[in-house]
């Protein structure tokens, strides 16, 4: 691998090299009607908090709010202070607070929801952010509302073992799953005669960190290795204790989905379900019944309000089975696109009929991500020219064209800029969240 600061100058002279056609591009949308044309103020205009303001969910969900009538304060940690989004023609108001784990960032939103008349407070989490923006809901209680779970529950949905034994409490199906804390109970639980006799008919497993994890995530290497102390040796090397739990979890045959639900009050008001991986930029929606039902269920079970994330693996007879729950914002959101007033009412309303994109709904890309791939051979030009042809960048919106610019170009050329500077090293740049991904990062 290249030395950390000759990858980032490398990817800053990428992205001059985009720079022109760019221009070119948000420069053609700004001078189309649909960039000069305000939407009406909704006939109720709510002020909204949004946060991750450097995710294209959060644009994307600002661009709804603003597109229904309503007023939007976007909020992000000072890291992330030129995120391209705060140039959005649908942004009001772009607030930086502290990272989600300081002590201060509650009162930093409490602050804004008072100084800005917040009537709603959407929480568009990182990973990190999920259970700090529950403990920060509960203390904008009574000034206003939120569309997020509690502390208790957001932490048991984060928890991949958790969330199994919640799912299969009710009958719902996943995949075996059990808590390690420490390498050895990896080897002892494979060893168990019921794991064993699966283990013999062919089923295997995988490790998977319960406190997220950028980078390792992506490591699906299946267990048992061929011998016992090759499984030890792979379990050793992760960094498995008490403190840090893992969870063991049968390795699931079959195509991955994933879900957004936006739900309140028990019911699912916004649902979408796209085909996934493990690092995924591109969203079409369809329609898998088995999947919208498991989601109802759990949603009216649980009593669930926030915004939540399943993935399921569908095994050939079309049973899908839930390897996981993120208790946030999905990026698969982004194929609501131009839904507004009836996604803006399923976050803001109670008693929503349940909102799918249309079946004409076109697929959303990131045409930076798609013209990587293209340039290092993971796409052919056929392939390439079928994703832009079926599909929409999820940053270039002729009502609102400057972020497709200053995403590139002001925030990830800032980030790559301080990285540069630090010798920083970082696995991969992600339009869609952003941010470079980085060991440990958030």
């Amino acid at each position: 691998m290249l030395p950390a600061r000759l990858r980032s100058a490398g990817m800053l002279a990428a992205l001059a090299a985009t720079l022109p056609v760019d221009l070119a591009v948000t420069g053609a949308a700004l001078l189309r009607p649909a960039a000069r044309r305000r939407p009406a103020p909704a006939e109720r205009q709510l002020t909204v908090l949004i946060s991750g303001g450097k995710m294209t969910k959060a644009l994307q969900l600002a661009r709804t709010f603003h597109g229904a009538g309503h007023r939007v304060v976007l909020v992000e940690m000072a890291k992330y202070r030129l995120t391209g989004h705060r140039f959005s023609r649908a942004v009001d108001v772009f607030r930086t607070v502290p990272a989600p784990d300081d002590p201060a960032y509650a009162s930093a939103l409490r602050a804004i929801v008072r100084e800005e008349g917040v009537d709603v407070y959407v929480p568009v989490c990182s990973p990190v952010a999920s259970y700090y923006d529950a403990v920060a809901g509960q203390a904008l209680a009574g000034l206003c509302r939120v569309v997020h779970g509690t502390p208790e529950m957001i932490a048991a949905l984060d928890d991949k073992a958790t969330f199994a034994a919640m799912a299969d409490e009710v009958g719902l199906p996943v995949p075996d799953s059990v808590r390690v804390t420490g390498a050895e109970q990896v080897l002892d639980l494979l060893e168990e005669p019921g794991r064993a006799a699966r283990i013999d008919g062919g089923a295997r497993y995988v490790l998977k960190s319960i406190a997220y994890d950028p980078v390792h995530r992506l490591d699906l290497t299946p267990l048992p290795r061929e011998t016992a102390a090759a499984t030890l040796a792979f379990a050793a090397s992760k960094e498995i204790s008490p403190e840090r739990p893992w969870v063991l979890q049968e390795l699931m045959p079959g195509r991955e989905l994933c879900a957004h639900t936006t739900a309140v009050d028990g019911r699912v008001q916004a649902y979408v379900c796209c085909w996934s991986s493990a690092f995924q930029v591109n969203y079409t929606h369809v329609d898998v019944p088995a999947v919208r039902e498991w989601v109802t269920r759990f949603v009216a079970v649980h009593g669930l309000t926030g915004q939540y994330s399943f993935d399921f693996m569908l095994d050939a007879a079309g049973e899908p089975r839930a390897i996981e729950c993120n208790p946030r914002t999905h990026s698969a959101i982004t194929v609501f696109r131009h839904d507004d007033e009836a996604l803006a009412a399923a976050y803001l309303e109670r008693g929503r009929p349940m909102l799918e994109p249309s079946p004409s709904a076109p697929s959303t890309y990131w045409l930076h991500h798609e013209a990587w791939r293209l340039l290092t051979g993971q796409r052919t030009p056929r392939e390439a020219w079928s994703v832009l042809r079926g599909g929409v960048d999820a940053l270039l919106d002729p009502r609102d064209p400057l972020p497709y610019l200053t995403v590139p170009h002001v925030q990830l050329v800032a980030l790559l800029l301080t990285a540069l500077r630090r010798g920083t090293d970082w696995v991969r740049v992600d339009v869609n969240i952003g941010k470079l991904v980085e060991v440990g990062g958030d």
